[in-house]
C-alpha cells in the first residue's frame, strides 16, 4: 500500500496552482457530501443504528484514511460522520428534496472542480488513477492543515517530491482580471 506521502504527492502533482486548490476546497466536500446523500437510501434500521450504502462506503473510506495516517484518519472520520448525519436527514425527506440535494451538489461540485483544472491546465488526477477520487478529500484536509501550520513534516515530504504550490505572479493576477 502506498504511504500518505505517496498518495498526497501523486494527487498533489495535479494540483499545484493555488486557484485549483481553492476550487478543490469548495468542490471536493460538495461532491463527497453529494455521494453520501445519494448513498443514504435505502436505509435499514439495525437497533439504534441506521445502515445504508453510505455507511458501508464511509466505513471503508475511514479504514483507508486511517491506514494512511492516524491523525488524518480521525479528522476524516469526524467529517464523514457529519456528512452521514446530513445524508441520513436528507434521505428521510421527500424523494425530490433528497435527489435535488444530492444531484445538485454533485453537479455544482464537479463544475467547480473542472474550473480549477482549467486554471491548472491539467486533467484531474482520477483520470489516471481512480484512487484519486478517494484521495481528493484527504488532499483537501491536508492542504487546510498545511495552511494552518499543521503536519509541516508531511508537507515538506510532499513538496520534496513535487515542489511547492506555484505562487501567482503579478502577470498572472493581471491576466485573470
Amino acid at each position: 500500500m502506498k504511504t500518505l506521502t505517496d498518495q498526497l504527492a501523486q494527487y498533489g502533482a495535479y494540483h499545484r496552482d493555488p486557484r485549483n486548490i481553492a476550487t478543490h476546497i469548495i468542490g471536493v466536500p460538495m461532491i463527497m457530501l453529494a455521494v453520501v446523500i445519494l448513498l443514504s437510501r435505502p436505509m435499514t434500521e439495525m437497533g439504534p443504528t441506521v445502515a445504508s450504502p453510505a455507511l458501508l462506503a464511509a466505513l471503508a473510506a475511514i479504514f483507508f484514511y486511517s491506514r494512511l495516517d492516524f491523525v488524518f484518519g480521525i479528522v476524516m472520520a469526524v467529517l464523514i460522520a457529519v456528512m452521514l448525519a446530513v445524508g441520513q436527514w436528507l434521505a428521510v425527506q421527500t424523494t425530490a428534496v433528497w435527489l435535488v440535494s444530492g444531484v445538485g451538489l454533485f453537479v455544482v461540485g464537479w463544475i467547480i472542480q473542472f474550473i480549477g483544472h482549467w486554471f491548472e491546465g491539467r486533467k484531474p488526477a482520477f483520470v489516471d488513477d481512480l484512487v484519486g477520487l478517494l484521495v481528493g478529500p484527504l488532499f483537501v484536509v491536508a492542504e487546510i492543515g498545511f495552511v494552518l501550520g499543521m503536519r509541516r513534516e508531511v508537507q515538506a515530504d510532499v513538496e520534496k517530491r513535487i515542489g511547492p504550490v506555484r505562487r501567482r505572479s503579478a502577470g498572472d493576477a493581471a491576466s485573470s482580471s
